[in-house]
C-alpha cells in the first residue's frame, strides 16, 4: 500500500461517520451500513445458524475441513457490530485457514450488560464442543471489543475446566476497559476511528457500573496462565496499541505462547479492508497460517 493510499484510508475514515459514541440505534444503524458492502470470496457459502441459544453466522470455503472450526467474535465496543457486519473478515479468515470460521451474536449493551457478552461467547464455545469438534481442532478470534472478549472466552473456559482450544488470535482487542493506557493519548491525532470518549462512553454501557479492572471484563488484568497460544495483531495508529502490548505482557507473565505482530502506521482493525489492502490480506493470510498451524 502506497502511502498515498493509507492516507486516502485515513482520510475516508475521518470524514466517515465513525463515532461509535453516538446514540445506540442510530450508531448501530450506522455500524453496520459502513461494513455492508464489504465483499466475501466468492467461494466462501454464508448461512445463518445457531450456537446452542446464540444466533451466528456461519462461513463455510468450498473444500474446508469438515472437522475443524473456528469460533469469531466480532467487535463493535460491546454495543454495536454483528456478525453481518463481520462477515467480510470471517469469510477472508475461513478461506485462508481453510475451515468453517462461526461469528456469534453474543448480547449487546447497554440492554444486556457485562457478564452477558461472556456468557454468550463461552456458551457458543460450548456448542461448538457439543458438535464434537476436538478441541484440538478449534480456535477462537475476534477484532477489536470481540477480541477482548475471545481472551476473556479463554479465561472463563479454563475456569469452568473446559477443554481449551488450538490457539486464538485477535485484532487490536480492546482489553482495557480502565481506559488507562498511554496510546489513548499518544494516538489520539494518529487513530482515525476511535476516540477515548467515545470509549468510554461504550464502556459504562457495557459494564452497568462494575469494576473495569474484573478480569473478565479487562482481561489484561487476568491471569492468563494455562491459555493456549496466542496471536496478537495491532497496528501503531490505533489508541489501543498499548492494550494490545499490555495484552501480550500479561501473557508473557503466564508462561504463555505469544506472537505480537505490531504494523506501522496500520489503523484500528486493518483487516477488515482485506479485499482492497495489502496489509489486510497479509495480517488474515499470518492469522490464518497461525491457527491453522496449531489444529491437530
Amino acid at each position: 500500500m502506497s502511502s498515498e493510499q493509507l492516507e486516502q484510508l485515513k482520510k475516508n475514515l475521518r470524514e466517515g461517520p465513525l463515532d461509535i459514541g453516538g446514540p445506540v440505534a442510530e450508531t448501530r444503524r450506522m455500524f453496520e451500513a459502513i461494513h455492508a458492502d464489504l465483499p466475501v470470496p466468492d467461494d466462501v457459502r454464508l448461512s445463518e445458524t445457531r450456537l446452542g441459544a446464540v444466533p451466528a453466522l456461519a462461513a463455510e470455503p468450498a473444500g474446508a475441513a469438515r472437522d475443524a472450526a473456528i469460533l469469531y467474535l466480532h467487535g463493535g465496543a460491546y454495543v454495536v457490530g454483528s456478525s453481518r457486519s463481520a462477515r467480510a473478515v470471517v469469510a477472508a479468515l475461513a478461506a485462508q485457514a481453510g475451515c468453517r470460521a462461526v461469528a456469534a451474536d453474543y448480547r449487546l449493551a447497554p440492554e444486556h450488560p457485562f457478564p452477558a457478552a461472556v456468557g454468550d461467547a463461552l456458551a457458543a464455545y460450548r456448542a461448538l464442543l457439543d458438535q464434537g469438534i476436538d478441541p484440538g481442532r478449534l480456535a477462537l478470534a475476534g477484532d477489536s471489543a470481540g477480541g477482548g472478549l475471545a481472551i476473556a472466552t479463554l479465561v472463563a473456559a479454563r475456569d469452568e475446566g473446559l477443554p481449551l482450544p488450538a490457539a486464538a488470535a485477535v485484532f487490536s482487542p480492546w482489553a482495557d476497559l480502565t481506559l488507562s493506557a498511554g496510546s489513548l493519548i499518544s494516538k489520539a491525532g494518529a487513530d482515525p476511528a476511535l476516540t477515548a470518549r467515545s470509549l468510554s462512553t461504550r464502556a459504562a454501557d457495557y459494564l452497568g457500573g462494575q469494576d473495569p479492572r474484573t478480569p473478565l471484563a479487562s482481561p489484561v488484568f487476568a491471569d492468563l496462565t494455562g491459555l493456549p497460544p496466542l496471536l496478537i495483531q495491532a497496528g501503531t495508529a490505533e489508541i489501543l496499541l498499548d492494550d494490545a502490548v499490555g495484552l501480550a505482557a500479561a501473557a508473557a507473565r503466564a508462561d504463555v505462547d505469544v506472537d505480537l505482530q505490531i504494523r506501522a502506521e496500520m489503523p484500528h482493525v486493518w483487516q477488515t479492508f482485506a479485499a482492497f489492502l495489502d496489509e489486510g490480506r497479509q495480517a488474515l493470510s499470518a492469522a490464518a497460517a497461525f491457527l491453522a498451524s496449531r489444529f491437530d
